[in-house]
């Protein structure tokens, strides 16, 4: 499984309901399962970002299908940036010239 870091900001229609979030947190924790992902966590963060979610995903196909299906409520627009662990570094280390 791969890991994904997704930085959220609401939309005006978010915020708007935005009493809805942790429910709306919920709803998104059951959809990944269709797309074959987890969600580790959700936080609720202060500053440039409103929300950060830690997915695991089997691909990043899996991953944008997931993002998509998200976006198309309109209650978020999304940043999604792949992170990979220590042991997975040194393996494309090892290959680097």
């Amino acid at each position: 499984m791969a890991t994904y870091v997704v930085l959220v900001n609401y939309t005006e229609q978010g915020i708007r309901n935005v009493k809805d979030t942790t429910k709306r947190a919920d709803a998104v924790r059951d959809l990944a399962k269709k797309f074959g992902a987890t969600v580790r966590e959700f936080y609720w963060t202060m500053g440039k970002y409103d929300l950060v979610v830690i997915f695991d995903a089997p691909d990043d196909a899996a991953m944008t299908a997931l993002s998509l299906t998200i976006a198309q409520a309109g209650n978020v627009r999304t940043q999604t940036m792949r992170a990979f662990l220590r042991d997975e570094v040194n393996g494309m280390l090892a290959k680097v010239g």
